[in-house]
């Protein structure tokens, strides 16, 4: 279902245990060679197919394509809501839906940016409503659910989600291959976190001055039909979970 297209008695009416998905993107910097609205069109197709499947027993808000890219702004075309606006933003999108009586409320994020925004926004709504052990909120970026790496005879250079990488740059090959840029002059920019295991405060061009991080000269559009396929089949599984939760237990 899209909420979207719903007037207000008929979500009035809806069962309050449906799960809410809110899609959570950006638009922001991604190389030479992709469009700034990557992050929000890949998101975008990957709800569009999971909600094919969904039928009637999920509800998907529209996608928010406003996210927190500001360590991208180093890079022209980049839009961000500064970090604590968009904290309060995304506090105030579940506590709606809170608010009208629902009770399984999900991010489905996909841009790594949104990632501690979406987590933190979740855990100070739990605080704010600890008596109620039937709300259950969450937060899950789309490549964390699947794992094209399992597919047999797949071809994959990388190992991992980069940023406009060999997999994002594919699945905007099988997407819309008219908006990828020239991919022969590129080469590959190592994906190795900073003094890992530690989390290391960064901006974009602490990592890259092209602004991608990977191997985007390997994308081809089979390779992004196989990556679509991995992660919308494996937000459907997640999504059927919510769907079975039985309202209480700490695991679903």
């Amino acid at each position: 279902m899209q909420l979207a297209h719903c007037g207000w008695p008929a979500i009035q009416a809806l069962d309050k245990n449906t799960p809410v998905v809110f899609p959570i993107a950006s638009l922001e910097q991604h190389g030479h060679h992709l469009p700034v609205f990557t992050d929000s069109m890949l998101l975008g197709e990957i709800v569009a197919r999971a909600g094919e499947q969904l039928a009637d027993r999920v509800l998907f808000a529209p996608l928010m394509w406003l996210g927190n890219s500001d360590h991208h702004l180093d890079f022209p075309g980049t839009l961000s809501a500064p970090p604590r606006a968009y904290l309060d933003l995304l506090g105030g999108l579940l506590g709606n839906f809170i608010q009208h009586g629902f009770r399984r409320l999900v991010f489905l994020n996909g841009h790594g940016g949104n990632d501690v925004p979406s987590r933190q926004a979740i855990f100070e709504l739990r605080q704010q409503h600890r008596d109620r052990r039937d709300l259950l909120l969450l937060t899950v970026t789309y490549w964390q659910l699947g794992d094209p790496l399992l597919t047999p005879g797949h071809s994959f250079q990388q190992s991992q989600m980069g940023h406009a990488c060999e997999w994002e740059t594919s699945m905007v090959l099988r997407l819309a291959p008219h908006l990828v840029g020239d991919l022969k002059t590129l080469s590959t920019v190592e994906q190795a976190p900073g003094f890992g295991p530690a989390e290391r405060g960064w901006i974009t061009k602490d990592r890259t001055t092209s602004g991608h991080i990977g191997s985007p000269q390997w994308a081809t559009a089979e390779k992004g039909e196989l990556l679509f396929r991995a992660y919308s089949s494996g937000v459907v599984d997640f999504l059927e979970r919510v769907h079975r939760w039985d309202g209480e237990s700490w695991n679903g």
